[in-house]
């Protein structure tokens, strides 16, 4: 089969979530694929970031982001202009008139089922989300249970959806045993106190304002803890002033000292607060995958997760599961997670484990076959 030329759009480089899956996609495909010729559509800003990823690799620069009317009427014209055999747009933001064949990778439905608002550009923005996955030759999912999702709600036909775990990002490990940069990192924030940590964004369906109510039965009855009667709850994500309701959740628990908001923290930083964390809570209602546990896993912390379909995949038995809709539930799995040494240690060892089942190199694996199956036809 002659070299196919694969074209990626890599707008979100940058971004929390999707910009982890954008990154070490591109670098395991550009480690295991010298044939194929890439290009790599990026924000100016990150061009240089992508440049020597590799010789079958050249990034065209981009300037407008992939939100808004601009997305819709000026990139598809772009997109044909680069005569590529497939194209990868590695979340569902599809152009309306986006050239085919494409790959749309699915990280997870949560802009359907918890819609920031109803009105008519949510109507839109499902028409175009259904459009984008409906002309797609083939979509990818992160987990069975976005599969069974995409299935449910927008029909797509589940042979031209395939399931391809993501992975941790390697820049998460344990502590080195020279932790200093760890220390220096913790005092320019002024942590010097035992602290349960949570790390993602700030959105309905993160259930942000139990994990407080939870937090706070937690601080209350280990109040004459000697270890912990000083705990914290630190909160690293974004967009908390479109989230009034959890700085409400705090003030109604009487927390206000206790809980502290970071907002956006650079990769490195995020590595050292998941690693001097207690704990990693994540209980969230409703995930594609659930890559944060697994990084909080990695670098070696206990996880307490919710038992949702979703990140019971991707934690499997390494960490203590919570029913999310239940406040003394949490609280439970994090006393637990806090106060018994042999479960902690349990939860380590079968943390790092379960986070190394995942691998970035198999991610590509099957990404790549999809492009050369789609480009046969």
């Amino acid at each position: 089969m002659a070299p196919l030329h694969i074209a990626i759009d890599v707008r979100r480089f940058g971004d929390f979530g999707i910009g982890t899956y954008i990154r070490n996609l591109t670098k395991a495909l550009a480690k295991i694929d010298s044939e194929n010729r890439y290009t790599l559509v990026a924000k100016p800003d990150d061009a240089p970031s992508l440049a020597g990823i590799g010789p079958n690799f050249s990034v065209v620069p981009y300037a407008h982001d992939d939100r808004g009317l601009s997305n819709n009427l000026q990139i598809p014209t772009f997109f044909h202009s680069l005569k590529a055999a497939v194209f990868h747009i590695p979340l569902n933001s599809v152009p309306w008139m986006m050239p085919r064949p494409y790959v749309v990778t699915i990280h997870d439905m949560s802009t359907l089922i918890f819609p920031a608002r109803r009105d008519f550009r949510n109507q839109l923005h499902e028409a175009r989300y259904r459009r984008g996955a409906q002309r797609a030759a083939r979509v990818i999912t992160v987990s069975q249970a976005t599969r069974r999702d995409i299935e449910s709600i927008l029909r797509i036909p589940p042979q031209r959806i395939q399931t391809i775990y993501s992975a941790p990002d390697p820049a998460f490990t344990p502590a080195p045993d020279n932790g200093e940069f760890d220390r220096q990192v913790l005092e320019r924030y002024s942590i010097s106190y035992p602290y349960i940590l949570y790390a993602g964004t700030i959105r309905v369906h993160k259930n942000i304002p139990r994990l407080i109510d939870a937090f706070a039965v937690v601080r209350n009855e280990l109040a004459q803890n000697t270890r912990f009667r000083d705990i914290r709850l630190v909160i690293i994500g974004d967009e908390l002033s479109k989230n009034p309701v959890v700085r409400r959740a705090v003030a109604n628990a009487r927390m206000e000292t206790a809980v502290r908001f970071l907002g956006f923290v650079p990769q490195e930083t995020l590595r050292v607060f998941y690693r001097a964390a207690e704990v990693f809570a994540f209980p969230s209602l409703y995930e594609g995958f659930g890559l944060a546990p697994l990084e909080a896993m990695a670098c070696g912390t206990p996880v307490v997760a919710s038992n949702i379909p979703s990140l019971v995949e991707a934690v499997g038995d390494a960490a203590v599961l919570v029913h999310p809709e239940n406040v003394f539930d949490i609280a439970r799995g994090l006393k637990e997670a806090l106060l018994h040494p042999d479960q902690r240690a349990h939860l380590v060892d079968a943390g790092k484990l379960q986070a190394q089942r995942f691998h970035w190199e198999t991610c590509a694996q099957n990404v790549l076959s999809i492009y050369r199956e789609i480009a046969k036809h």
